[in-house]
């Protein structure tokens, strides 16, 4: 049971929604969907890490 900003339970919110199966918000799908989005978000997180990883890695082997 999830707690709202405002204090009161979360759960007549949940149940008005429905639940979503994990393997449907993992699944590839094209177009303009909940899915892509999840993946979009992961993908551009993904991208950030590696950039500031290998822009670190350069500093310090630059430096030396």
């Amino acid at each position: 049971m999830a707690i709202t900003n405002d204090g009161s339970s979360g759960a007549s919110l949940e149940s008005q929604l429905g639940a979503v199966d994990r393997n449907e918000l993992n699944a590839w799908r094209r177009g303009f969907t909940p899915q892509a989005e999840i993946w979009n978000g992961r993908l551009a997180m993904l991208g950030l890490s590696v950039g500031l990883l290998l822009l670190v890695a350069w500093r310090l082997l630059t430096a030396a």
